[in-house]
């Protein structure tokens, strides 16, 4: 089994602009979240923030054996996050899952791409 059951981004952000097509080159930030398991990954996302209560938790699905790719700006339930506000996010999951972020600035012609591991935390 790989994986942990608690993880954290400590940067999150969603650029206000974009620049180019919808929806592949939307400034966004993403979780992306392994599940290389053999039962399906329940996982709560709660989201905080510098300047109000966190937000959450939000509910999602990974199958076993499979990855799923969240958008941060795709989050409706319970609100929106909202775009051109920092924020960070601790994911937990029923079972152990692998998680990293990714962020596509696309607010300028030439797009900036980052991604990083999510800090593990002990299961």
């Amino acid at each position: 089994m790989i994986g942990k059951q608690r993880w954290a981004i400590a940067d999150g952000y969603i650029p206000e602009e974009s620049t180019g097509p919808e929806p592949e080159l939307t400034s966004h930030d993403t979780v992306c979240i392994l599940n290389a398991g053999d039962e399906e990954a329940t996982v709560e996302l709660e989201v905080f923030f510098t300047d109000r209560e966190p937000v959450g938790p939000y509910e999602e699905t990974v199958p076993a054996n499979r990855t799923k790719h969240i958008r941060f700006n795709g989050l409706e339930d319970p609100e929106e996050i909202p775009k051109g506000t920092p924020f960070a996010c601790v994911i937990e999951s029923d079972v152990p899952v692998v998680c990293q972020q990714t962020r596509l600035d696309s607010r300028q012609a030439e797009n900036a791409l980052l991604s990083t591991i999510a800090h593990a935390g002990d299961s």
